[in-house]
């Protein structure tokens, strides 16, 4: 097997890039690699011949007041490990090669789902990240790129974006990695203290008191679900943002829960501990 390439510029990329004979899988992260992020790369190893990840923390999905300075980076450690998973090449540019000066920005958005939720707390999020992703793609052009759950709103926009784009790509996107206690894996976790990610427990909990009340119950009103959520939250002591049940594929509000109609509904969180923020979703209901 060849020696996993490394790639600081979009010129070192393409040269490697055009040299790879078959299919290509592609996974977009932002580094502090976790077994999240290493169960994308093993779906990326059954979707393509070959795998690259890119590495990079991006300016443009932070605002002004947000975590980008102290975001977690241990760039030796996320390449030992991508060569651990046998990934081909990984590239990980400087912001400049990303966003090189005195050229115009271009704006890429879905509007319809962007302005929503995470949209709405984080009014500039998606809008960058939207434009690396589609710079990301138009650079290493992947015929495969798998995203995780996790960030399901993301995750939506991006199908969205690629497909009225007509962006010769699959994306696929896979379940959210969770620790022993249904904690969801994020870089994030990082920041909590002990009491804080015993409490954290709480996100996964409200989860599931909306996959009973749904899936068992058989409870057809948002409203009761997402009330329902949200104490379960504050019991743990996250402080709940918001706590929704939505359509599963354009995250448009409901006025009945009725999963046979849509193929399902997802359940969305967020909150605090704290300083730190996360958030989780689960799908319940799904067709068979």
């Amino acid at each position: 097997m060849a020696a996993m390439w490394t790639a600081g510029t979009v010129e070192q990329l393409r040269t490697e890039r055009s040299a790879m004979k078959g299919s290509v899988a592609f996974v977009p992260t932002m580094g502090a690699l976790h077994r999240g992020h290493l169960a994308l790369v093993h779906a990326a190893r059954q979707a393509a011949d070959h795998i690259i990840v890119s590495i990079f923390v991006n300016p443009a999905q932070f605002a002004p007041d947000e975590d980008y300075e102290s975001y977690p980076r241990q760039i030796e450690a996320d390449l030992a490990a991508c060569r651990e998973a046998a990934v081909d090449g990984v590239f990980c540019p400087p912001v400049e090669q990303m966003y090189p000066p005195n050229i115009p920005e271009c704006t890429i958005n879905v509007p319809s789902m962007a302005h929503v939720l995470e949209g709405e707390i984080r009014p500039t999020h998606f809008a960058g990240v939207c434009r690396v992703v589609a710079k990301l793609l138009n650079m290493v052009r992947p015929d495969v790129a798998v995203f995780g759950q996790k960030d399901y709103q993301q995750l939506k926009i991006i199908e969205a974006m690629v497909a009225d784009l007509a962006m010769p790509v699959r994306i696929v996107g896979m379940p959210t990695c969770r620790e022993e206690d249904g904690l969801a894996m994020s870089s994030r976790n990082a920041y909590l203290d002990t009491p804080q990610r015993q409490h954290a427990r709480g996100l996964y909990k409200a989860l599931l008191e909306a996959k009973r009340l749904v899936e068992e119950d058989g409870e057809t009103d948002p409203e009761a679900v997402e009330t329902a959520m949200e104490q379960v939250m504050m019991a743990h002591h996250v402080e709940p943002q918001y706590a929704v049940i939505r359509h599963p594929h354009t995250l448009a509000e409901l006025d009945c829960i009725e999963p046979a109609l849509t193929g399902g509904v997802v359940a969305l969180i967020a909150g605090h501990l704290g300083e730190t923020r996360l958030i989780d979703n689960m799908l319940l209901a799904e067709a068979g």
